[in-house]
This record gives structure tokens, sequence and C-alpha cells, in this order.
């Protein structure tokens, strides 16, 4: 018997983004894009085209650029909204609409502050005016697990007459209990008279820790498309994680009555670089793509993978792409051959000095460090990759000193505005110092949030890549850096954040009805 197909709906760039720092630049979605349209995810939430001049922009571009995946951009329900996604998927091959209003009693009171038949009315204006502009149209009831059932089933019927052909269903707040949140789905599919004219949908937040069990809870009950993202990344405590969706259906294949077109071998590549362009680390028992996630210390558990893989091990971990980052390059490398795997790697780069720069970046990390891996690449394209952002603060050099029993001591030197600058500074340790340096020669106001360490490969004379998240003035931003010499690092992190404050990179969160 055929199996239906589930659809797989990621939403990295949007709900992933809304993580506080998690905000990526127009060419940075772009990677990912190409990255997720590699894997062969079926729709790509490329943003919430109306939240800001750079959302619209980044939208617009992603449509640009992908050709077999459907791009989609979040609208309220407002005409403006709709007009504004409306215009940046123009360039789209497949574009789609997700419009959406809160339907639970909580939010239509306190937050919408409306009454049930006026959302309702909005719901199916914003439906039909979308469906004006484009051919494919999803709506979403917010909220919708704390949302009364005879009122969903009301506004779904509806919506679906006016042309909606998704319905999303989401557990906004992760307040969903698998076996609840399927029953929930399977009876609203039941109780719509027209329920056979939309592919329902689920998007599942993890503030309990369930949006996966919640997701596969509603696929048994009849939803065909999930919504997800990779490395389970989102505001809060996060979405659904699209790795762990797809190889649980993919692995008990015997249970869900379902199958996913996704290339699962793309999914660590996929994973390490948002990983590397957000600056959230993957934990190494995260399921999947962390680090230890095929480890085995235990000497039963090496004994009995030596002797039948299946003893312990469910799942290749080639299948999910781990042997594919292998060694590639080296100092001896040439110029086609590093454009090659930047091309393997989804990094296109046509402008010429960018390919120069980036190649002369490469040069200098050989140098450095003998063996180089895709995850190496990807750092360091992160520093080279073009986009609109005007860098006023760049890191020139740096020398510090940490010794037993003497105060550690920075001298930095940056450009500021084109000028270079000097500064020196002693803190409690040699990061403390050169931060302080850099204080002195830039006054940002700015508060330092949180500083991260994480090793890119193995070995001592790996990449540290550093994560920096700056506050200032209720913005905040996360700074990005690597480099062989982590106090380098940390400094290139600390200024990517600082260039970004001062870019103004702010993001509007797509769920509140005031942006």
């Amino acid at each position: 018997m055929a199996k239906d197909r589930l659809i797989i709906f990621d939403t990295t760039l949007r709900d992933g983004e809304q993580s506080p720092g998690a905000s990526m630049t127009r060419d940075e979605k772009v990677r990912i894009a190409k990255m997720l349209e590699k894997m062969g995810v079926d729709v790509i939430e490329a943003g919430f085209a109306i939240a800001s001049i750079g959302d619209f922009e980044s939208v617009r571009a992603v449509a640009e650029t992908v050709q077999n995946s459907i791009v989609c951009s979040l609208a309220r329900t407002g005409a403006e909204d709709i007009d504004r996604a409306a215009e940046a998927l123009k360039p789209a091959a497949a574009g789609r609409i997700h419009t959406f209003i809160a339907t639970s009693p909580i939010h239509m009171e306190y937050k919408l502050r409306m009454a049930p038949d006026n959302v309702l009315e909005r719901a199916v204006a914003a439906v039909k005016h979308a469906r004006n502009l484009i051919g494919d149209v999803e709506f979403s009831c917010e909220d919708a697990s704390r949302s009364e059932y005879d009122f969903m089933c009301r506004i779904i019927e509806q919506v679906i007459n006016a042309g909606a052909r998704t319905i999303n269903l989401p557990d906004t707040v992760g307040y969903g209990e698998p076996g609840e949140y399927g029953a929930m789905v399977a009876r609203i599919m039941n109780g719509v008279p027209n329920a056979d004219k939309a592919i329902f949908s689920v998007h599942c937040h993890n503030d309990l820790g369930l949006a996966v069990a919640n997701s596969l809870s509603a696929v048994m009950h009849g939803a065909r498309q999930v919504e997800c993202t990779i490395n389970g990344l989102g505001e809060r405590a996060g979405n659904a994680s699209l790795e762990e969706l797809v190889m649980a259906i993919r692995t008990r294949s015997d249970i869900f009555p379902v199958e996913v077109s996704v290339d699962a071998t793309q999914i660590v590549p996929t994973s390490r670089l948002v990983s590397s362009i957000t600056g959230f680390p993957v934990q190494p028992n995260k399921a999947i793509v962390g680090a230890n996630a095929f480890a085995h210390e235990s000497g039963i558990h090496q004994d009995g993978v030596l002797k039948y893989r299946e003893t312990y091990e469910i799942m290749r971990a080639e299948d999910v792409g781990w042997n594919a980052n292998k060694l590639v390059l080296g100092k001896h490398s040439g110029r086609a051959a590093f454009k090659a795997r930047l091309a393997d790697l989804g990094i296109t780069l046509d402008n010429q000095a960018a390919l120069n720069l980036a190649f002369t970046r490469f040069k200098e990390l050989a140098d450095k460090k003998h063996e180089i891996f895709d995850e190496d690449l990807q750092a360091l394209m992160n520093d080279v990759q073009p986009d609109d952002l005007e860098l006023r603060y760049s890191y020139v050099a740096l020398e510090a000193v940490s010794r037993s029993g003497f105060k550690p001591r920075a001298d930095i030197q940056l450009l500021i505005d084109g000028q270079a600058q000097q500064a020196a500074a002693e803190g409690d340790g040699p990061v403390d110092a050169a931060f302080k340096a850099v204080e002195l020669l830039v006054n940002s106001g700015a508060n330092l949030l949180l500083y991260s360490v994480n090793a890119i490969t193995e070995g001592t004379d790996s990449q540290g890549e550093v994560q920096v998240r700056l506050e200032k003035n209720g913005s905040i931003v996360n700074g990005n850096g690597a480099d062989t010499d982590i106090i380098v690092a940390s400094v290139k992190a600390y200024l990517d954040a600082l260039n970004l404050l001062d870019a103004g990179v702010l993001k509007a969160h797509p769920q509140h009805e005031g942006v």
C-alpha cells in the first residue's frame, strides 16, 4: 500500500531566527536556503516580509534563488502585510503566503481585543485577498492547542471556502500533550465538512520538550505537513527539530503511514551551517546531529556494535551525513579545487573579488592548520561572504600576554571608520583584557550577555568558534568569530556584534500584532 507524502515545511529562516540573537543577514539566509533546497525540503519559510526592509529583501533574495522548493512569507491578516508578502515573493518559481490570526480565547480577549466573529471575518478577508495575489495560501489558527473546538471548526471551514489550501494548527506556546494534541487534529479534520480540500499542518514549540512528539502524534492522526527547524532552533525552547522528525519517520517506517522526500545525507552539513551562522552550538548529546549521537563509550556497547551494528545503532551515521565532512583541502590545494568545494557546500561566489579574498583567507588558515575540513570552510565563509552590512569596526592585530603572577594584558589594533587606532588594557584574563581594550576605542555602552567557545573540529590546532551576545537599548545581537587563536576569535566575534548593533540589525516579532 502506497504511503502518503509528508510535506516538510522548514521555518529556520523565520521562526528559527526569532531566537534572541539569531539574526541572519540576507546572504546568510540565501546560503541556508540553498542547503535546504539541496536537502529537498518542500517549503522554505524565508521570513516575515513586512517586519523590516531587511526581512523583505531576504524573502525576495531567497525567492530569486530557490527553484525546487516553495518559498513562503509569513503575513498577519492585514491587507498591507499580505501585499508586502506577495511583492517579496514575485520572483519565486513557486510561492506561498502564510497568514495567521490568534483563535484562542485568551489571545482574542487580551492580545487582539477582538470578538470571535470579528476574528473570523478578518481571517476570511485575509485569505480571499491573498488568493487574489497568489495561488498557494496557508492559514494558521495561532494558539490552536488552547482554542475552542467549535470556533476552530467554523473558522477553518470558512477559510477553506475562501481559498486556503493548507490549514495549520500551531501549538504556539508548547502547551500540547501528544495524545491530546493528535486527537485534536483528528477531531478537527473529522468535524470540518470541507477538510478534504486542504492539507492539515502542525507547528509545535518545545516549551515542555514535546514538540517532536506532538508533531509525530499529529501525523499519526492525519496531519500531512509538519513545520520545523534545523537543530530545533527557535524562540524560547525552540521548535520541532527537522532532523528528529525526518529520521523518526525514516527509522520507524513500520509505524508511520507517511514518507518524506528529504535527502537525509544533507542533514549534518546543514545543521553545522546553521549552527555556524547563528552562533548557536549544537549540544553534544543532541539527537541525530550532536557530536555524541553515534558515539559509544561503554565497553559493552562498543563490543556489541563491533560484532553487529544493529545491537546499539538504529541508524547509520553516514545516512545523515556524518561521513561527508572528511578532510577535503590542504595548503597545496588550488583555486579551482577550493571553488569547487565551496560549490559542494552550497556556497557560490560570483564576485571575483570575494573569491580572491576567500582564497587568501583559506591559504592563511592552511598555513596555521594542516588539515582543513568542511566545517573550517563554513566558518571561514562567515567572515568572507559579501552582504549589505558596512563594517565600521575591523580587526587588524592583537598582542595578548598572560602569565602567572602578572595581570593579563592585551594590546589591540583596529580599523574604525577606516582609521587605524590602537589601545591596551588589563583584565581578569586575556579575553577580558582584549574586550576592555576594544571598549576603550569604541565605548559602545553594550552589555555582554553571553560568551561561548566551541571547537569547530578535533585536535589542538582546531579553529575556535566564539559567540558573543551583546545587548544595547533592548536590541540583542550575536557576533561570531573563528580563528586558530581563541583570543583573536573572541575579538572578531565581539567586533561582529558591535557592527550588527551599529548597523541597527533589529528583528520584529512576527506574532505581535503591532510590529
